[in-house]
This record gives C-alpha cells, sequence and structure tokens, in this order.
C-alpha cells in the first residue's frame, strides 16, 4: 500500500510539472502581448527624467525578441533563477522569499479557520435537517458567502479597530515586538484576527453547505442504519461514521479553493497593508515587472500543485479507492 501511495503521489507531481511549464509558457506570452512595459511604468513615474526609453530597455533586457527572451527565461527556470526585478532592482527570488512567508501563514490560517469554522457549521446543521438551527446556519451562510471578502474586512476593521479599539488597523506585526518573543507571536496572531475573518468567512460558508449535504445524504445509508440498530452512541454514529464520509467533498474542494485564497489575498494584503506576495503582485503589475509578476505567479503555480497533492494524499487515506482512480 505504501508503495502504491508513492507512486500515486509521483505521478501527481510529475503531471504537476508539466502544468508549471505550461503555466511558466503562456504567462510569459500574455505578458509580452500586453501593452507597455516596466521602461513605459519607470518613464511614466518620474516624469520622462530617468533617460531615453531604449537605453534602459537595452539595460534591462528588454529590446530583445520575443523568442530569445523566452529561451532566456526558461533557462534560467532550470537554473532556479526566477529574473530580475526592474522595479526594486534585486532578485525575483530574494523578494518572493521575503514575502512567501507572510502570505503562508495569512493563507494557511484562513483555510484552516475556514475549514474548521465550516466543518463544525456543517455537522451541526446536518444533525437536525430542516429545523431551526439548520435554518439559521444556512441563512448566516448565504449572508457571508455574498459579502465581498474586501468590504467585510473594511467593516471589521471600522467596527474592532476604529470604533472598538480592540484590534490593530494593518501590517503583521507591531514595530515594537521583539522577534522570536512569546509578545511577538502573540502580536502578530493578535494582527491576524481580522485578514483572517475577512478571508476565511466566505470560504466557511461553502464548506458549511458542502458539510450539510454529505451530512444529509449520509444519514440515510444502510451503514448508519445498521449502526443505528447496532445501538451505537449517536455521537459516535455522527462523528466516526457520517461526518467521515461526508467530509471528503470538503477536503476536496479545500484543494480546488487554494488557488483562488491565495487570489484572495491579493485585496486582503492590500487592505490591511500586509507586505506579502499578493501585495507584491498589485505592485509588479502596476511597475508592469513582468519578471516579478512571472516568478510570484510560478511560485503561487507551485504551492497550488502542492496543496492538491497533499489533499490527494488525504483523501487517500479517508478513501482508499482514490489510489486506485
Amino acid at each position: 500500500m505504501n508503495f502504491r501511495l508513492a507512486r500515486f503521489a509521483a505521478r501527481r507531481l510529475g503531471t504537476g510539472l508539466l502544468v508549471l511549464l505550461i503555466v511558466s509558457i503562456v504567462n510569459f506570452m500574455l505578458l509580452a502581448a500586453a501593452p507597455g512595459d516596466a521602461v513605459d511604468a519607470y518613464l511614466a513615474e518620474t516624469g520622462g527624467a530617468g533617460g531615453d526609453a531604449a537605453g534602459l530597455r537595452t539595460a534591462w533586457g528588454l529590446s530583445l525578441g520575443l523568442w530569445p527572451r523566452l529561451c532566456l527565461y526558461l533557462s534560467g527556470l532550470l537554473h532556479f533563477d526566477l529574473g530580475w526585478s526592474v522595479a526594486f532592482d534585486r532578485p525575483v527570488v530574494g523578494l518572493i522569499l521575503e514575502r512567501l512567508p507572510n502570505t503562508l501563514l495569512l493563507s494557511g490560517t484562513a483555510l484552516a479557520f475556514a475549514a474548521a469554522l465550516g466543518t463544525s457549521m456543517g455537522i451541526l446543521a446536518g444533525m437536525r435537517p430542516h429545523g431551526i438551527g439548520d435554518g439559521i446556519l444556512r441563512a448566516l451562510s448565504l449572508i457571508l458567502s455574498a459579502i465581498p471578502n474586501f468590504w467585510l474586512g473594511l467593516m471589521l476593521m471600522l467596527l474592532f479597530t476604529l470604533k472598538l479599539a480592540w484590534l490593530p488597523l494593518g501590517g503583521i506585526s507591531s514595530l515594537t515586538a521583539s522577534e522570536g518573543s512569546l509578545s511577538h507571536v502573540l502580536d502578530v496572531a493578535k494582527h491576524l484576527v481580522l485578514p483572517v475573518s475577512a478571508l476565511g468567512l466566505g470560504y466557511a460558508a461553502l464548506y458549511q453547505r458542502l458539510m450539510r449535504a454529505g451530512m444529509v445524504q449520509a444519514a440515510g445509508e444502510d451503514y448508519v442504519r445498521t449502526a443505528r440498530a447496532k445501538g451505537l452512541a449517536r455521537r459516535r454514529i455522527l462523528l466516526r461514521h457520517m461526518a467521515r464520509n461526508a467530509i471528503l467533498p470538503v477536503v476536496t474542494m479545500l484543494g480546488l479553493q487554494a488557488g483562488t485564497l491565495l487570489g484572495g489575498s491579493v485585496v486582503i494584503e492590500s487592505v490591511f497593508a500586509i507586505p506579502g506576495l499578493g501585495r507584491l503582485a498589485a505592485e509588479a503589475v502596476t511597475r508592469r515587472d513582468a519578471p516579478l509578476l512571472l516568478g510570484i505567479i510560478l511560485i503561487s503555480a507551485l504551492l497550488v500543485i502542492l496543496i492538491n497533492v497533499l489533499i490527494d494524499l488525504v483523501q487517500s487515506k479517508l478513501d482508499p479507492r482514490v489510489v486506485r482512480s
């Protein structure tokens, strides 16, 4: 079984490498076809005082043709070189590694929060379908899924920061907190409350609906009726039999929503001034920094692929039939 699982993971990773290659080429072509480049953005920012456009394009390697630039880009990827950021005048790898931990912390915490909250709400709603509690939870999930996360973030900021003064306005930590200490950990956690809530509540509503539907479907299955006939405790039937099978669509959706969650962090990081990949991507678009934007897209695609492989492995533990598919 271990060999079969390893072969299954290797097959998924091999497919992921092919996807990364396609993503790299397609996005390079799209950015190359877009009007304007980093020189245009630089001259517009400096009012044309930065020098002549032709000289800057030659210095920044933008005067080459499309195919030579594509070959240089792919050759750099083979050597784990994502290029040079013309906007920040730094290697792209260094910039991404500097911002990546903040994005992983925000997105990972939001994903765990959404999954835990949505699954719990779904179990509660599926315990007594069409009851009062089920109706309240379904209405709440509908409201949360209809609210844009940036608007929810602004409202949370208005209430808990400006009105009640309970939580910080933005950023990932305070300047006064000494890094590595317990006070720094608590300070980071305090700064993450609002952005994680704004990013995760909408996804929690989706997971709640999936979990509820799975619980309702599982309630009518033969194995649940058999467990009830054996006289098993109701809690054990709910958690060990119904919830374990109902959670499979939720686990699948976690993998599918990984890319959407990373995309949503662009807005949330901008709203809460969090120095992460999302905010860096927005700066790269504004300054037309193609190498930086390509690097961010590539790393984001790699993260999505790794998350989906991990989700496949978790599913194989919950349902061994996944490995044989």
